[in-house]
C-alpha cells in the first residue's frame, strides 16, 4: 500500500478579494497536521477500518520522503530542473550524479507531488519555484541542506530520552557547520522577518536597536528598511559572526546593521541605551532563570517607551494542542539545546516580573507555530 503525506495548515488570517477591496479575517489559532491521504479505494478501506499500519506510514514513508527532498537539494536536482522540462540524462549531467540513481530520485519526487513527468521528461511544479529555486529570496535550499546535519543529530534522540542530556549543538559546530546553520536560519526567517517588521508597533522615532542572537540579521534589516533612522547592533557569539555578517552584508545595510561579539547572559547591556531590543529563537536555549535574568537586563537597557520582543516557536498550555509543529518543535529544541519551547504565559511572566507592560502577542502567517511576545517599558520607568 502506498500512502502519501499531505499537510494541512490553518494560518492566522484568511484574505478575501472582491474587486479592488481585500478583506482580512483573523483566525484564533495556527495549527498544522500531518495526515495520511489514501489514493485508491483499497487504501480508503484500509484507513477506514484501521487495517493499514499507520506507525509505518508515519516513519518509513515519512523519513524516505524527507530524505529524498534533502538529497535533491544537496545534489542540486531542483536547481537543475529549474523552470523547464528535462530528461534524466540532462539532469544527471548537470548535477554530476548517476543517471539510474537520479531517475529513481526523480520518480520518488514525482510520486510525492514535487515533480511532474510527461513525454519522457521531468519538470518542477510551479508551486515549488519560490521554495526550491535559488533565484527566489524565499527559497529554503540552505535549510534543506542543513537538515542533513540535523538528520544525524536526530539519530541520537534515544540517548537523550534515556539520559536527559541534550546535545547543546552550539558548543560543537565546526566552521563549515556554522555557515550552513546561519544560511539555514536565513531561509527559515526570510518571510517571517518581513511580516514581523510590518506588525511590530515600533515608535517611528526609534534610533537604536539591539538584536540579541540576531544571526543572519534579517529581522534587523527589515526593521531598518522600514524605519530610516533606526540602527541595529547584533549581539552574537564570536564563532557565529563571520558567516552571519556575510549574509547580512548582501542586504546593503552594513552601515546600519553591525555585529558585536558577546554573550547576552554575561555581558553588560547598558542602561537606557536602546529603543528596541529583539530576541528571536533564543529563549529555548536558556533556562527559565536565565530568561528572567535577561529580561531584567533588557528592561534596564531600554529607553522609556522602548519595546522588548521575544520571538519563539511556542508550547501550548495543553499537550497536543497546536498540532505537529508545536509538538515536534518542543521535543527538537529540548533535545538539541536545553529547555525546549516555552508557553506564551511563561514569556509574558518574565516580562511582567521585569517591569514590562504587555502588548498583544503577534502571530505570524509565514511561520506557523511562531509568536512574538511584546512588552513595553512605561515612559515613567
Amino acid at each position: 500500500m502506498c500512502l502519501s503525506i499531505v499537510r494541512y495548515v490553518l494560518c492566522g488570517s484568511v484574505f478575501y478579494r472582491r474587486g479592488d477591496t481585500i478583506t482580512r479575517y483573523s483566525l484564533p489559532f495556527i495549527t498544522m497536521k500531518l495526515k495520511a491521504k489514501p489514493e485508491t479505494l483499497t487504501e480508503h478501506l484500509a484507513l477506514a477500518f484501521n487495517l493499514a499500519p499507520l506507525p509505518l506510514v508515519d516513519t518509513q514513508i515519512s523519513f524516505n520522503a524527507a530524505r529524498a527532498i534533502m538529497a535533491a537539494a544537496e545534489t542540486g536536482i531542483f536547481e537543475a530542473l529549474g523552470k523547464t522540462q528535462k530528461t534524466t540524462e540532462a539532469i544527471a549531467t548537470a548535477c554530476n550524479t548517476h543517471p539510474d540513481a537520479t531517475r529513481h530520485l526523480l520518480n520518488c519526487l514525482t510520486g510525492m507531488g514535487y515533480v511532474q513527468w510527461r513525454n519522457n521528461g521531468y519538470s518542477l511544479k510551479k508551486k515549488y519555484y519560490k521554495w526550491l529555486l535559488t533565484e527566489y529570496p524565499s527559497n529554503v535550499i540552505s535549510k534543506l541542506r542543513f537538515q542533513l546535519i540535523e538528520w544525524n543529530w536526530m539519530a541520537k534522540l534515544e540517548t537523550y530520552i534515556r539520559t536527559g542530556v541534550p546535545l547543546n549543538f552550539h558548543e560543537h559546530l565546526s566552521a563549515e557547520e556554522w555557515t550552513l546553520y546561519q544560511q539555514g536560519m536565513r531561509d527559515l526567517s526570510v518571510n517571517a522577518a518581513e511580516e514581523l517588521s510590518k506588525k511590530l508597533p515600533v515608535p517611528k522615532n526609534a534610533l537604536q536597536m539591539l538584536d540579541i542572537g540576531g544571526s543572519h540579521g534579517l529581522y534587523s534589516v527589515e526593521l531598518c528598511k522600514k524605519y530610516p533612522l533606526l540602527k541595529s547592533t547584533i549581539l552574537e557569539l564570536p564563532g557565529a559572526i563571520d558567516p552571519a555578517s556575510a549574509i547580512a552584508a548582501k542586504n546593503g545595510l552594513a552601515e546600519r546593521v553591525q555585529y558585536q561579539p558577546g554573550n547576552a547572559l554575561t555581558d553588560d547591556l547598558g542602561e537606557r541605551q536602546y529603543d528596541l531590543v529583539m530576541m528571536n529563537n533564543l529563549a529555548h536555549h536558556f533556562s527559565a532563570e536565565e530568561n528572567m535574568h535577561l529580561a531584567k537586563k533588557v528592561f534596564r537597557s531600554l529607553t522609556p517607551g522602548g519595546l522588548f520582543i521575544i520571538g519563539e516557536f511556542t508550547r501550548m498550555e495543553k499537550p497536543g494542542a497546536g498540532g505537529v509543529v508545536a509538538a515536534t518543535s518542543g521535543l527538537y529544541f529540548a533535545f538539541t539545546s536545553l529547555s525546549g519551547t516555552w508557553r506564551v504565559t511563561d514569556m509574558q511572566n518574565w516580562m511582567q516580573e521585569a517591569g514590562f507592560r504587555l502588548k498583544k502577542e503577534i502571530t505570524l502567517i509565514t511561520l506557523p507555530g511562531f509568536k512574538a511576545i511584546v512588552g513595553v517599558k512605561e515612559s515613567n520607568k
